[in-house]
């Protein structure tokens, strides 16, 4: 089986794929999502997973292959260690030298995050091109693929969760609320007021991004919306055909099989 990880600056997210799954999410058979924190050792790390696995009645011995990408250097040191000491495998890490089978047309390639080529990689895959990745993680980013599946460079903007906070806690009279569907546009009251501004507004920002890459497309592509609030604020907006949850971790696999 393979363990796919993805390392986040908020969350951490592991996948297990397996032969016993439909090809629906290309044999994700479970899935965990934990903080992360850079301070965990490689043997936190593994006690964490061999629970995980011993929740579904799984092992440590039924993995065969790791993939990981992340974008927090720290944590992927842990991880080395941790897949070397309990795992015996030798991973495929998404970094500078990795084969993902996309020409990377950045300035300069090492700049681009592992996450974003794993979601590029799975998405053209997925949905062909040209296709715009929107990813609601730490930041909100987007990545724009040719039609030729090659990535072409995209966009980065502050997330959701880091807005608000940083709001909340530049006003006091404002107090903490859910990231929520208000009952219409126009608040009634605060947390409505709130809620309307963070789901609206950056529904908004996704869809004139969106609209500005397809023009560069020259009118068309498909939008492919993944990441933690992305089933959230998607619901608000007007140009995004697909939410697919897994597409990092799917990404992940494809990379992983192209490195065997």
């Amino acid at each position: 089986m393979l363990l796919a990880i993805d390392v986040g600056n908020t969350h951490t997210v592991m996948g297990l794929f397996g032969p016993e799954a439909d090809d629906e999410d290309l044999g994700l058979v479970d899935h965990w999502r934990i903080a992360t924190q850079e301070p965990r050792t490689a043997d936190e790390l593994a006690l964490l997973l061999r629970s995980f696995l011993r929740f579904e009645g799984r092992y440590m011995e039924d993995i065969t292959g790791v993939a990981v990408s992340s974008v927090v250097p720290r944590v992927t040191g842990a991880l080395r260690q941790m897949i070397d000491r309990y795992l015996s495998v030798d991973p495929v890490v998404v970094e500078p030298g990795t084969r993902s089978g996309m020409p990377i047309l950045y300035d300069n390639p090492k700049e681009v995050g592992a996450d974003r080529i794993a979601n590029a990689v799975a998405a053209f895959e997925g949905y062909g091109g040209p296709a715009v990745v929107v990813d609601f993680g730490t930041a909100t980013t987007f990545d724009a693929i040719s039609e030729k599946g090659e990535y072409l460079g995209g966009a980065i903007s502050p997330g959701i969760e880091i807005s608000s906070r940083a709001l909340f806690d530049a006003a006091a009279g404002l107090r903490r609320v859910e990231i929520g569907e208000p009952r219409s546009v126009i608040g009634k009251n605060t947390v409505e007021s709130v809620q309307s501004g963070m789901l609206y507004g950056f529904a908004g920002q996704v869809d004139s991004m969106v609209e500005r890459i397809r023009d560069e497309f020259g009118g068309h592509g498909v939008a492919v919306a993944t990441g933690g609030l992305a089933q959230t604020v998607m619901r608000a907006c007007r140009t995004v055909d697909h939410h697919d949850q897994w597409l990092t971790l799917k990404g992940l696999r494809i990379i992983y099989e192209r490195n065997q």
